[in-house]
This record gives C-alpha cells, sequence and structure tokens, in this order.
C-alpha cells in the first residue's frame, strides 16, 4: 500500500460524510437519519426480503431489525412473514412509507443537483467521472470469487446470464447447442472448476444486471 493512502482515504471519507449531510440526525431534514432513510429507499416500491436487505446494506442484524421497528413505529414499513416461506420475513412500504420514500428521493435529487451547482460545467463532469470511478472500484474492493458447484443456482444463473450476454452481442444470436460443451462434471473438482463472483452475497451477473437495466439513484 502506497505511503499516505490510509489518510487520503479518510479525508476523503470526511469530506464526504460532511458534504452529503450524513452527519446530522435529520436527513435531508426528514427528522430521521441517513441510515434510516437509505433502508426505507432500498426496501423499495416493491418490497425487499429482509435478509436480502441486511446482505446489500451490510448491516448487522440486530441493527437492521431496529431500524425496521423504528420505521413500523413511524407507520411507514410493516414486516410480515414471506407468502412463499414463513421463515423470511419481508418488508414492505406502507402508504405513508410510500410518500416518504418519494420525498426523500426527491429531496435526494436536489442534494444532488445542488452539490453540482457550485461547479462549472467541466468540474461537473470531472466530478460525476470520477464518483463513477469511485463506485466501480468500491464495489470491487468486495466482490468475493469462490469455487462453486456448477449445479448451485447461483452458477446456473451467471451460466444463462453469460450465454444470454452472448446472444445479445452476435447479430445472428448464439446458438449455445453448437459451442463446445462443458458438463457439470468437467466444472468440478479435480476434471476443472466454476468460480462464481458475488456481491454482497448476490451473483455479480445479477448486481450487473439491475444496474445497467434500471435506474438506481440513491
Amino acid at each position: 500500500m502506497e505511503d499516505g493512502a490510509v489518510a487520503q482515504v479518510r479525508q476523503f471519507n470526511r469530506a464526504v460524510t460532511q458534504r452529503v449531510g450524513a452527519l446530522y440526525d435529520s436527513f435531508l431534514s426528514r427528522r430521521r437519519p441517513l441510515g434510516h432513510s437509505r433502508v426505507l429507499w432500498e426496501i423499495g416500491t416493491e418490497g425487499s426480503d429482509v435478509r436480502a436487505l441486511r446482505s446489500r446494506l451490510d448491516l448487522d442484524s440486530g441493527y437492521l431489525s431496529r431500524i425496521l421497528r423504528t420505521l413500523e413505529d413511524e407507520g411507514l414499513v410493516t414486516v410480515v412473514p414471506s407468502p412463499v416461506d414463513a421463515r423470511v420475513r419481508v418488508a414492505r412500504l406502507t402508504a405513508a412509507g410510500q410518500d416518504e420514500r418519494a420525498e426523500v428521493d426527491a429531496r435526494s435529487d436536489e442534494a444532488a443537483a445542488a452539490l453540482l451547482a457550485g461547479l462549472t460545467s467541466s468540474q461537473q463532469r470531472r466530478l460525476v467521472a470520477a464518483m463513477a470511478t469511485v463506485e466501480r472500484l468500491l464495489q470491487a474492493s468486495v466482490i468475493e470469487v469462490r469455487v462453486e458447484d456448477p449445479r448451485h443456482r447461483d452458477a446456473r444463473y451467471c451460466t444463462a446470464e453469460y450465454f444470454a450476454e452472448l446472444t445479445r452481442r452476435f447479430d445472428g444470436g448464439f446458438d449455445a447447442a453448437r459451442s463446445l460443451p462443458a458438463g457439470d462434471e468437467e466444472l468440478t473438482l479435480p476434471a476443472g472448476l466454476l468460480l462464481v463472483a458475488r456481491l454482497h452475497s448476490a451473483p455479480w451477473a445479477a448486481q450487473h444486471s439491475s444496474s445497467t437495466g434500471r435506474s438506481r439513484r440513491r
């Protein structure tokens, strides 16, 4: 690690937390801290599995539970068993929660615009490009790559996404049946292996698909 790297990271963190208002108990003047507003936003309009929410935000289960209880007390969120699996809890926004999320979303846009307003057009482009680079590198720093059984659902998903990507890239599509086959036995040690990359416990292919397929503003 280069000299001064840790100090620069810490200085960057201090500048960002101060500039975005993360130091205040009332984030965006909505009577709750940043963490609570972020959880509200991440639950989304369609709801979220609490385990997936915890993994996505890298939050301790106890801390997330306390945040969800606070949001429930405010009448913004309900946490109920999944209709598919009663062992799984699902967080959903109430009507008031939907309205509050929309308000937080709008104020976040205003805050982002205000951050850029004090810069020239050239400086805005440089800052936005630098932010995109920082986001990619931060994601890369937490991606986990490990050997996976080719029969695992994540492995199947990534393989399907790989062939789908090839189909999109070739003008005439891509016929997997005409390619050299690689069966499960050939992708299992000692004959071979299959590596799956995960971000926040989810296959990277899924993360990449969601980030390119729709906007995920924060």
